[in-house]
């Protein structure tokens, strides 16, 4: 059986510079691993996932085991039952990574696709062609299905991935990664395209956001204080993934059913992820029509509404728990059944409140005015805008991307859910017959 932390070579001390040799041993040894995935075949690659994903389904009990100490450990440190959820995997959850895998593998393979292609006029082909970034880390929270998403996408897009887990969820990302590592050893590949970084303090995760020229990019996932802890220690390329303070906005010419039902999912269909709805915004020509209809819907679904003062009126009137905005509710990402709430004058004041206090996220409008879309579209600056849909559909898995590595929020190589071809580069493919530059 291959063990997880042989990516932790045995018998290392905790001091600094110990702990700063074992993360760069991983790194070194997946840059090795790097350079085989790199020129492998779609059919190499894509029985290695469903290896992976059968894996899984085999030791659902050994995780859901393993995943049982963490919550517990999590419980009783008092941990905010949002973050207990992301932490917690179930088998029906496990089944659903695993299916998550087999989707991606059933994926177009998109190293080597041809982006562009030109011929010049003095004869030159030129094509631009994907190919993988090498080496991946990831550095994330209690999320330990990103464990298996990250690495499964990794290895697809012919990347090694590092994986640094919070300390939270050590026991079940460590045999998650056991588990997939020794799919990896069965199909004959090298077993560090996937390792845990070693260490669970602060100071493995400096060392791995310092291993520039080993690490080819970093992604964070979580929080905002750990998206921007690496933002600004990291020596290596980092990819910005983002805080979700999402809106709803009801505009005027909405069809009300349609928008009860988007509000109240945007909400509450699961509260403790980054793509669940923060805001709502109502203009006033329907918020005496449209408030005592979602509010009564929120209140049965056990919300409590943060909002201004003629948010106030309507809140007392539906019965609904109620607290007056501050402005801290404005940028806050609950990650709870609490939204913030408001009636605003038109969509330009609904526009103006988003601009203010967006994470650039996700967006929602609902309405049937074709010329109001056009202005929430072209007046929002967000990775992703939802016209008549919930929030809760930025996803890789609900874009067809299989899953996710993260949801990018910056504006530079990858914005919105990363999939595939969002964990690649490209390289200029020029070829001429004896061509000499004059």
């Amino acid at each position: 059986m291959v063990d997880a932390t042989t990516a932790y070579p045995r018998g290392v001390s905790q001091s600094t510079s110990d702990e700063r040799d074992a993360v760069l041993d991983v790194a070194r040894r997946g840059r090795e691993a790097a350079v085989v995935l790199r020129t492998l075949t779609r059919d190499r690659k894509d029985a290695a996932l469903r290896a992976i994903a059968d894996a899984l389904d085999v030791a659902t009990e050994r995780v859901v085991a393993a995943n049982a100490d963490d919550v517990a450990r999590a419980v009783a440190n008092g941990t905010d039952p949002a973050i207990v959820d992301r932490l917690t995997l179930t088998p029906p959850r496990l089944h659903a990574i695993a299916d998550a895998v087999r989707d991606v593998a059933a994926l177009p393979d998109p190293v080597g696709e041809v982006v562009r292609g030109w011929t010049q006029p003095n004869g030159l082909q030129i094509r631009q062609v994907r190919v993988p970034l090498g080496v991946v880390g990831m550095i994330y929270e209690a999320r330990p299905n990103v464990t298996v998403d990250a690495a499964v996408l990794a290895l697809k897009s012919g990347n090694a991935a590092l994986l640094r887990g919070s300390s939270s969820a050590y026991s079940s990302n460590t045999v998650l990664v056991e588990v997939m590592r020794e799919a990896l050893e069965a199909q004959g590949l090298p077993v560090d395209a996937i390792a845990l970084v070693p260490g669970t303090t602060h100071k493995s995760v400096k060392h791995l956001m310092t291993a520039r020229g080993l690490v080819d990019v970093l992604i964070p996932r979580g929080g905002a204080s750990l998206i921007r802890s690496v933002v600004e220690e990291s020596t290596v390329p980092v990819i910005e993934t983002g805080v979700g303070n999402c809106h709803v906005y009801v505009d005027e010419h909405a069809d009300l059913d349609k928008a009860v039902a988007i509000v109240v999912n945007s909400k509450t269909q699961r509260v403790s992820v980054c793509n669940a709805a923060e805001t709502l915004l109502v203009h006033a020509a329907v918020a005496d029509e449209f408030l005592p209809r979602v509010l009564e819907a929120l209140r049965a679904e056990g919300v409590t509404v943060h909002g201004d003062d003629r948010m106030a009126v309507h809140a007392h009137a539906a019965g609904i728990g109620f607290a007056p905005a501050v402005e801290v509710d404005w940028a806050d990402e609950y990650y709870s059944l609490d939204i913030a709430a408001a009636v605003v004058d038109d969509l330009d004041a609904a526009l103006r409140h988003i601009r203010r206090w967006s994470t650039g996220h996700t967006e929602a409008i609902v309405s049937d005015s074709a010329s109001a879309i056009s202005a929430f579209i072209a007046g929002v600056d967000s990775a992703a805008v939802m016209v008549n849909a919930s929030t809760r559909f930025t996803d890789g898995g609900e874009f067809g991307f299989g899953a996710e590595i993260g949801i990018s929020t910056q504006k530079l190589h990858a914005r919105g859910p990363m999939g595939l071809a969002e964990l690649t580069s490209t390289t200029y493919v020029v070829t001429g017959d004896g061509h000499v530059r004059g």
